[in-house]
């Protein structure tokens, strides 16, 4: 299935959230949450986590603010392709492997790998 941006009320294309961006959106109502009184099963429920996740939360705002909170940037090895390459790649995958004269849209990775 090709990737299909949502699109906004104002028909604009919107890509979903990463794994990472929900993640910390998740993390951020929960501190408005913290704020407003919320007991820690509650805001649970509400941004779909566990109790235990809250409680970390918590913590960690409590000893550093919303800030301790955000995301940071991830630690090890850089990545190989920048940005525009990571969208030529998208494009690519998205125009599907006939595009690329294959046969069929699915394909072997020893077929990929020999291109």
């Amino acid at each position: 299935m090709a990737y299909r941006p949502l699109l906004s009320a104002s028909g604009s294309s919107v890509r979903p959230l990463s794994r990472p961006q929900l993640a910390e959106a998740r993390r951020v109502r929960a501190v408005e949450l913290f704020v407003e009184g919320g007991s820690n099963p509650e805001i649970a429920r509400v941004v779909g986590v566990c109790a235990e996740s809250v409680r970390r939360w918590r913590r960690v705002w409590e000893e550093g603010g919303a800030p301790a909170l955000r995301r940071r940037p991830a630690t090890g090895r850089p990545p190989k392709l920048d940005d525009a390459q990571v969208e030529t790649v998208r494009a690519a995958l998205e125009r599907g492997a006939r595009a690329h004269g294959f046969e069929a849209d699915l394909s072997k990775r020893s077929t990929v790998a020999s291109r």
